[in-house]
């Protein structure tokens, strides 16, 4: 792919998208040991950096073929992508989604005027009805990754990273179908070869890993990720060619970390960022590459998280960093027991979030019960001293 495409795509967005400027984040710096900045697309128009290869395919397509009505499928990202430039430039959008995509996804796509069909159970059921309806109204059907004029438009970061900082080392670019790796890695690698490009995906969804290691085109039978904008099963030909070709490294974070890195962002840099715009951070700060003393940029893709969702990947994100810790322990079923039992907890000053008893397990004595107990602590270290000190009251605690 020709640089000049991705130039040629910046100068068609700048008066429509975001110019979110890189920025350091010293707090991240300190803790992964390098030159950390942010590229925060989840500030993005529709919240995702999807809106970039959108605008630049249908602008080129109103341009050279004067196309009035086009169709996608998608369950987050690129449907909203699509509808916002289907309305930015006075084309008719049909959308095709899941119905099982919540329905502030479906709100917000419809709210940017485009048609919202719901069809199947999976985005391939959607993909298939998308793909029937193209058939007979003759729309233009728009590929959420695998279509060279949507490849240059998500490159349009990089573009945009190297004028904010150019003396850049490492990018480090989040991957499902490929669309936005592919898009970076090609217009950096053209632009200055030294500057390192690493892909991430999730554990659960790795088949652009696969594909690097094994130097073709792969697939995976299934997905399963927190990540579900990178949740893909099947890469595109063409963004896995040029991935293969451009790009340095490919790395995977498990779906622990992910949670881990949003409920750092919340906390550290106030930003609201989806699980798979999360996935470079969380590479970073679990040493997935050898990053110490290099300037290095990670592309938070998008910040379209549902808000039903968020407290359960908090919880995860806490307990991933010892911050919330589950155990259970034996004691006796007798009034006072738990009063004493918690008295030992106040003296660790932890803070109890939740206790359900279990009285119904065979091989429990007729006054016996066991207690399952969640507990807020600083960290790991907190809650081993915790654990100890409880056994060494004489209650049987252990981690569940």
């Amino acid at each position: 792919m020709d640089y000049k495409e991705v130039e040629q795509a910046a100068h068609r967005l700048a008066p429509v998208i975001h110019n979110v400027r890189v920025t350091r984040s010293h707090t991240f710096s300190d803790m992964s040991g390098c030159e950390l900045y942010l590229k925060c697309e989840n500030r993005q128009k529709t919240g995702s950096f999807k809106v970039r290869g959108a605008y630049n395919k249908l602008a080129k397509l109103k341009e050279e073929q004067g196309v009035s009505e086009v169709i996608a499928s998608s369950a987050g990202n690129h449907a909203q992508g699509v509808a916002y430039a289907s309305k930015c430039l006075g084309i008719h959008a049909t959308i095709v989604m899941p119905k099982s995509t919540p329905i502030a996804k479906v709100q917000a796509t419809a709210g940017y005027g485009a048609e919202v069909v719901l069809a199947g159970d999976c985005y391939d059921e959607a993909y298939a009805k998308a793909v029937s309806l193209q058939a007979e109204s003759g729309a233009v059907f728009i590929h959420p990754f695998d279509d060279k004029d949507v490849i240059a438009g998500q490159g349009t970061i990089a573009y945009e990273i190297l004028h904010d900082l150019p003396n850049v080392d490492v990018i480090v670019v989040p991957a499902g179908g490929g669309g936005l790796l592919s898009g970076i890695a090609s217009y950096v690698k053209a632009i200055n070869p030294r500057i390192q490009v690493v892909g991430v995906q999730a554990e659960g969804a790795n088949a652009i890993v696969k594909s690097f290691q094994k130097k073709k085109h792969c697939t995976t039978k299934g997905v399963n990720t927190i990540a579900d904008g990178i949740a893909v099963q099947n890469p595109g030909e063409t963004t896995v060619a040029l991935i293969n070709e451009h790009v340095d490294q490919m790395v995977s974070v498990s779906d622990d970390e992910i949670a881990s890195a949003i409920l750092l962002l919340l906390e550290r840099e106030k930003q609201v960022v989806e699980p798979s715009g999360a996935a470079p951070l969380a590479a970073l700060l679990n040493h997935k590459l050898d990053c110490k003393g290099k300037r290095v940029v990670c592309v938070l893709s998008g910040g379209n998280i549902d808000v039903s969702f968020i407290h359960k990947v908090v919880e995860k994100g806490l307990l991933t960093r010892g911050r919330n810790m589950k155990f259970k322990t034996l004691m006796q079923d007798v009034p006072g027991a738990l009063e004493q039992f918690c008295t030992v907890v106040r003296s660790q000053n932890a803070n109890i979030i939740e206790v359900q008893y279990d009285r119904f397990q065979a091989d429990l004595g007729l006054r016996e019960t066991i207690i399952h107990m969640a507990v807020e602590v600083s960290g790991r270290a907190h809650g081993e001293a915790l654990i100890k000190a409880l056994n060494e009251a004489g209650y049987r605690s252990e981690v569940e």
